[in-house]
């Protein structure tokens, strides 16, 4: 019988798992550069996508939608369905809800890739870390929460174009052109960028040279939320360099700037097989584009707790 795993149940694996889920899955193997290619098909009214993965015994398909216009309509910009099954037989094992799943698989790769930066910048931050969020929406929020799950955190700021009242995750909300941006981003120990703009929202000058900067918004190649400056100072990690060279629009326009090598990308199976350091005296730059096999590792894991997986699966 096909379980249905409704968002609550998907929630309920938190940060700490979702984390876990995804550095287990690295180091016992998992080859993000062989994951199936996902396609994006333009829509009427906005797109849709196909994330296809088979790893560990599974094989998984995420079916999503963005549609832009949804915001006016006071609708989700993103819906999502994920469908589960067994490799061996190939029956459908779960039906999840597939927002949920990307809410929580998207910092949980982010976090898990820049989790040794994270775990230095907390040892020296007596009173806790200082986070930047430029986004309001869900992956602002649960970056918020990944980070706070697995580090201490002082004080928090959310950026959004026009501000607005503050969310119960954040300190304080501040318009993108108010001046007190600038000396957030000074002295940020995690900047965030989760948000659907198509130019740089981030002055790339501004960062610290300790900071970890997380972007999980753009996942086309004309798209960008960090500059061409910041990826040129930045030790870049990211899920897949072919990935990140089809998709990342911030990667691929600063390459195309001359301001990043793209031979010096840092797959994030690498790091977290010790195969690569980061080095000192340099922003780390996590640059996500969202693949299947994350959507899948995450929903093994949901799965596997609700106590519905048998044998060996």
């Amino acid at each position: 019988m096909t379980a249905l795993i409704d968002a609550a149940a998907v929630f309920s694996l938190g940060p700490v798992g979702a984390v876990r889920a995804v550095r287990d899955a690295l180091a016992a193997g998992l080859d993000p550069d062989a994951d199936m290619p996902r396609a994006i098909t333009p829509l009427a009214n906005g797109q849709g996508l196909l994330m296809p993965s088979e790893a560990g015994g599974w094989f998984g398909v995420k079916v999503a939608t963005v549609a832009p216009g949804n915001a006016a309509r006071g609708l989700d910009r993103i819906n999502a369905t994920y469908l589960l099954h067994d490799s061996e037989t190939l029956r459908p094992a779960a039906i999840l809800d597939g927002v949920a799943l990307t809410t929580l698989r998207t910092p949980a790769v982010s976090v898990g890739a820049g989790l040794d930066r994270l775990h230095e910048l907390a040892e020296g931050a007596a009173d806790g870390l200082r986070i930047v969020v430029f986004g309001a929406g869900p992956q602002a929020e649960w970056h918020v929460r990944t980070v706070r799950a697995h580090a201490p955190v002082a004080d928090v700021t959310a950026v959004t174009r026009r501000g607005g009242a503050t969310a119960a995750w954040a300190d304080r909300r501040l318009a993108a052109d108010d001046p007190e941006v600038a000396e957030r981003v000074r002295v940020a120990d995690v900047v965030v960028t989760a948000t659907s703009a198509r130019e740089p929202v981030v002055d790339g000058r501004l960062v610290r040279d300790t900071a970890l900067v997380l972007a999980v918004g753009s996942h086309e190649p004309a798209v960008r939320e960090l500059d061409g400056v910041l990826m040129e100072r930045a030790t870049v990690v990211v899920e897949s360099r072919e990935t990140a060279l089809r998709e990342a629009g911030d990667v691929i326009l600063a390459v195309a700037e001359g301001r990043l090598d793209p031979g010096t990308l840092l797959p994030m199976a690498d790091l977290l097989a010790a195969k690569a350091a980061l080095p000192a005296g340099r922003p780390v730059v996590v640059k996500t584009s969202g693949m299947g096999w994350e959507d899948l590792v995450v929903a093994v894991a949901v799965y596997r707790q609700a106590g519905l997986a048998a044998g060996g699966q």
